[in-house]
């Protein structure tokens, strides 16, 4: 999945000589939480609702008023993602620098911005949970193969797998996390587990063994 699949576009932007008092009007009436800060036809910051507040605070060591302008408050310079730059990379960005946005550049355009709420949304799809299905987590051995042999296991039995998320775990074991077309989990399990493969989920009823 690209950040143009999952970008708002169009954008709003704010000049960058516009007052924190306009500023907080377009937050208020827009519902907005991020406006990207343009100067000269450039990005130049980024404001967010959590600048505006920390700018007019009187905790801050140097208070706004409702007057001064915005490139006194926006955080600059901006990270930035590009419309073909995978999901993914964009919300690694995010987390390394704690920020809750990226506009997105088409060379020097703005074209969209990115914010967490949409790196959710896109969760939400990759995981399959929009669509009819049930929850599988297997750990499997890191090695080539092992993949191959869980998902040939429900294509055997007519198993449609609509997601695949994988993670490391210590002892070179990989969680495999899929949605799953089927509502019969505990017998697809107890099968698995004949077939020797490690099934976290569903667990075990608790009067197992």
């Amino acid at each position: 999945m690209l950040v143009r699949e999952r970008m708002q576009s169009p954008v709003t932007t704010i000049p960058a000589e516009a007052s924190l008092q306009e500023a907080c009007h377009l937050f208020q009436s827009l519902g907005f939480r991020h406006l990207p800060v343009m100067e000269g036809g450039r990005l130049v910051g980024v404001l967010t609702d959590r600048d505006l507040r920390w700018a007019t605070s009187s905790l801050c060591p140097t208070p706004r008023g409702s007057t001064d302008f915005v490139r006194t408050a926006m955080s600059s310079p901006p990270f930035t993602a590009d419309p073909l730059d995978p999901v993914e990379d964009a919300a690694r960005i995010m987390r390394e620098h704690k920020i809750g946005c990226l506009p997105v550049m088409d060379g020097p355009e703005v074209v969209g911005i990115l914010t967490g709420m949409d790196i959710l949304d896109a969760l939400i799809l990759l995981t399959g949970v929009t669509q009819p299905s049930s929850r599988l987590e297997v750990a499997l051995a890191d090695r080539p193969g092992e993949l191959a042999r869980l998902t040939a296991f429900l294509a055997a039995r007519q198993i449609n797998i609509h997601s695949i998320l994988t993670y490391p775990a210590p002892d070179q074991v990989v969680h495999t996390v899929l949605r799953v077309g089927s509502n019969q989990m505990r017998p697809l399990a107890e099968d698995l587990l004949k077939s020797d493969f490690n099934v976290l989920w569903p667990p075990p009823k608790p009067w197992q063994h």
